[in-house]
């Protein structure tokens, strides 16, 4: 075996080796391009669900919690029963205010 055939062999060796190397490595790159650009799509998207979710966290901090809307509802109770102790005691105001103008209407008359 001469020299030149032996480093010829191994030059082929060689370029076989690289072209393999390259294949694969486009393989793999071509993959994880892919890979990349749907993780940026799902990157996106996590990103947008955290700032909605954020906003409605911070509108809920504005709401009344169940205990609130139950003092609400206890002070609605009350009010309800005020008001309606009122409507009666002017039912007899009315009443009352009704019989002096009839007296005062009869006392004009005479």
């Amino acid at each position: 075996m001469s020299p030149a055939s032996f480093v010829q062999e191994w030059l082929s060796l060689i370029a076989v080796a690289i072209s393999v190397g390259g294949a694969a490595y486009s393989f793999l790159t071509a993959r994880s391009k892919a890979n990349s650009t749907r993780l940026d799509a799902i990157d996106e998207r996590l990103s947008s669900h955290a700032e909605r979710i954020h906003e409605v966290e911070s509108e809920l901090r504005h709401l009344p919690d169940k205990d609130s809307v139950t003092e609400l509802k206890l002070a609605l109770a009350e009010l309800k029963g005020t008001v309606g102790r009122l409507d009666e005691n002017l039912g007899g105001v009315a009443r009352t205010v009704a019989r002096i103008d009839e007296y005062l209407l009869r006392e004009r008359g005479q």
